[in-house]
This record gives structure tokens, sequence and C-alpha cells, in this order.
């Protein structure tokens, strides 16, 4: 049975919980801001990016970016997907229904796969999901901290290229759609291929004027080329953050509720309790001066 100093006990614990929730919706919510801002910006850099690489196509030949044939008649293409997950926890099914996304797109991809994974708890996901963990990489803290885990995965790429293994990259992640809500998306990042020039040329060039690239076209192009994947990579990992963010803000806003909730029960029934105290106290105290009272009577 609950006492007083029980309950008001629970009270001060509950009261603890909401002050760290606070502080963590805070968090997550200045968070929120800086990824989006991030988003933002690398909207305008891409769409830069994109203009140049139609540029040159307008100029230069494609064949100078072809990918080679690096895989011999019996060797199996590899299937490479870099999963954007989160380290930490409290983000509902974040982690869950990427793992599933990931699942399903990868199925009715033929080759060998293989699971760059950023984020602890994703990684596990997958790992209990049957496949195969290959690199992983630690979550960034910030923004700032984007631009080193997208050199390192780059570097590890490159470091595949090099083995001459023909490979195909594709990126997954969450996408803020809006507040709380996100949703899990992929993009197909290499090979640099017809496929992909196709899909970028849907770009169309702002103005009328024919696009003049200056300087060595390939340098030119390779310039543009190590550009959009670095914003790629950065994009998908931006969106990701803000969408943990804003899943943690959500689930912090429910813990939130839960809490005032049972403090407002806890609150009911300590005052209930103390009310019920004082009141058999009272009833004590009357009932011995009754007493008294009736002894005095008879000595009288």
């Amino acid at each position: 049975m609950d006492t007083l100093e029980n309950l008001r006990r629970k009270l001060e614990g509950a009261e603890d919980i909401k002050s760290v929730v606070r502080t963590m919706k805070a968090v997550a919510a200045s968070n929120i801001g800086q990824y989006e801002m991030a988003v933002e910006s690398l909207g305008d850099y891409y769409h830069t990016i994109a203009l140049g690489i139609i540029a040159y196509f307008r100029e230069g030949r494609l064949d100078v970016i072809k990918e080679k044939q690096y895989r011999g008649k019996n060797k199996e293409k590899l299937i490479c997907a870099i999963v954007f997950g989160s380290d930490q926890g409290l983000v509902g099914q974040f982690n869950d229904s990427l793992t599933g996304f990931v699942s399903k797109s990868l199925t009715n991809l033929q080759g060998k796969k293989e699971i760059w994974a950023v984020g602890e708890r994703v990684q596990l996901l997958l790992s209990d999901a049957g496949f195969t963990i290959t690199n992983h990489f630690q979550v960034p803290g910030s923004v700032n901290a984007i631009t080193q885990l997208v050199g390192q995965i780059l570097v590890k790429s490159q470091e595949t290229n090099e083995k001459g293994d023909e490979k195909e990259v594709y990126i997954f992640h969450n996408r803020p759609v809006s507040q709380a809500v996100y949703e899990p998306v992929s993009q197909r990042l290499l090979p640099l291929d017809e496929k992909w020039r196709q899909t970028l040329s849907e770009l169309k060039w702002p103005t009328n004027k024919v696009p003049q690239v200056l300087g060595e076209l390939r340098t030119t192009l390779l310039e543009l080329i190590d550009g959009y994947l670095f914003v790629s990579l950065f994009k998908a990992c931006a969106e990701s953050l803000a969408s943990e963010n804003s899943s943690r803000l959500a689930a912090m806003q429910r813990a939130e509720k839960n809490i005032e909730e049972m403090l407002d029960d806890l609150n009911h029934k300590f005052h209930r309790l103390r009310q019920s105290t004082i009141d058999e106290e009272l009833f004590d105290v009357v009932s011995g001066f009754e007493a008294l009272k009736d002894d005095a009577q008879i000595k009288a």
C-alpha cells in the first residue's frame, strides 16, 4: 500500500524524469533546425552541380566516364547498400521501418549483396535480417561531422573500385515528410552510366542560351562528379539525421504527455491519502476529547 513518503518519492522521481525529457526535446528541436538548414542549402548546391554536368553532356562525350567492364564471365555483380540509421534509441520505428524497406528493395536486385551501415542499431537489425555487414560507420553528432563521414565512405568506395569489382551502389535513408513524419527512400549512386545520364538529363537547362564548358572537358566533368557524389551522400545523411531527431522529438512529446498524466494521478493519490490521514488524526483527537469529557463527567 502506498504511503505519503512513498508517493512523495514517486512524485520527485517523475519530476526529475520530466526535466530530462524537456531537455531532450529542446536538443532534438535544435538539431532538427540545423539539419533542415543543411538540407535546404544543399538543394541549391546539388542543382548547380547537376546543371554543370548537363552542360558537359552537351559539350563533351559520355564515353570518358563509362564504367570499365571488370567482371569476368563467371563473376557475380556486387550490390552495395549504404544504409543511414541511428546509434541512439528513443526513435520509435526509425530503424525497423528502414530495415524492412532495405530488405524489400534488395530482394529485387540480382547479385551479391553487402551492407555499409551507418549506425549501431540499424547494423544489428540488418545483420539479424541475414545481410552481410562489411563496413560500419558511426553516426555524426553534428552537421560539421557529416563531411568527415562522407569522406570515409568515398575513400572506402574508391578502395573497392581499385580491386576491380563491378559494383552498384545504392543509398538508403529516412527522409522527412512533415513534422515528426518521415519515409524510407533510396537512390542509385553508382555506376555513372547511361541510365544515370538519362535520369540526370531530366533536369532542364534554365535558359535558352547554350552552356559552354571552360577548361579541359574530362577534368571539369570529374570535378563535377566528385561534387555530385559528395552532395548526394551528405544530403542523405543530413535528411536521415533530421528524420531521427524528428522521431526522437515525437517520442519525447509522447513521454512528456504520459509523465504529466502520471503526475496528475500521483498528485490526486497523494492529496487523497494526505486528507485521509488528516481526517483520521482529527477523528482520533475528537474521539480522545469525547472520551476525556465523558470520564470527567463520571468522576463529577
